[in-house]
């Protein structure tokens, strides 16, 4: 009967090899981070995180340095302790955070500028495209999740036309950032949102004329009128997650 039993028993799933891990453990916990599920300020138990994904405590440490390292977490030190955290929202860390993707963005946009009329007429068209179902989703007052998705969309065209691989690495590595402030803060912001697309106008006019300084300056300006428009609604709220 111990025979049978053990025989019909369900195998427990095998842990991913430790190389794969760590990048696992990466994505899973930003993601965590990114979406509130881990929220600005929290501790971070190295021991909780393992069994959540499933993963051994070695690749969790090695992600969570990872994660420090671009930001997702701070070391938190005490007279007593040493935690890890997650990073809180502030008010000075989304101006840093603002301005670096937008002087990505920039960079990006310069080198589209240059591109061939035909070229830069299609993306134009793209980007119109995205602008014109950003301005019908606030209209019609649906979720802020296709609000983000569609305003995503509009300048991840932009950064994958003009950014060369180190560029492209570098903003994919900070953008998700931007994403925990909306995620937390868009209700809030939404109100605002046709200031985003008129400005994402002022994009697609520069794109078209093939004006390198227009264009890389309108896409700064929208990250920047971004921030002090976030800005306001921290002044409101408050930040999140600081000590």
């Amino acid at each position: 009967m111990a025979k049978n039993t053990l025989q019909q028993a369900q195998p427990i799933p095998a842990k991913p090899e430790h190389g794969t891990s760590v990048t696992t453990a990466f994505y899973q916990i930003r993601e965590l981070i990114v979406h509130g599920r881990l929220s600005p300020g929290t501790w971070v138990v190295e021991g909780d995180l393992a069994e959540r994904l499933n993963i051994s405590r070695t690749p969790v440490r090695a992600a969570l340095h990872w994660l420090q390292r671009d930001g997702y977490v701070h070391e938190h030190r005490t007279a007593n302790k040493c935690r890890i955290v997650v990073a809180p929202l502030t008010k000075e860390d989304a101006g840093e955070l603002y301005s670096i993707i937008g002087h990505t963005e920039g960079l990006a946009g310069r080198m589209v500028a240059v591109e061939p009329k035909g070229v830069r007429q299609a993306l134009a068209s793209k980007l119109t495209a995205v602008n014109k179902k950003l301005a019908g989703v606030t209209q019609n007052s649906t979720g802020k999740g296709s609000i983000f998705d569609l305003d995503r969309e509009f300048h991840c065209l932009i950064v994958e036309a003009g950014a060369g691989p180190r560029l492209l690495s570098l903003h994919q590595s900070v953008e998700p950032q931007a994403e925990r402030y909306w995620r937390l803060y868009a209700s809030s912001i939404m109100h605002d949102l046709q200031l985003s697309i008129a400005e994402h106008d002022s994009i697609i006019e520069a794109l078209v004329a093939g004006d390198a300084d227009a264009l890389e300056k309108a896409l700064q300006l929208n990250w920047t009128r971004g921030w002090e428009r976030l800005s306001k609604v921290i002044d409101v709220f408050g930040e999140r997650g600081s000590w």
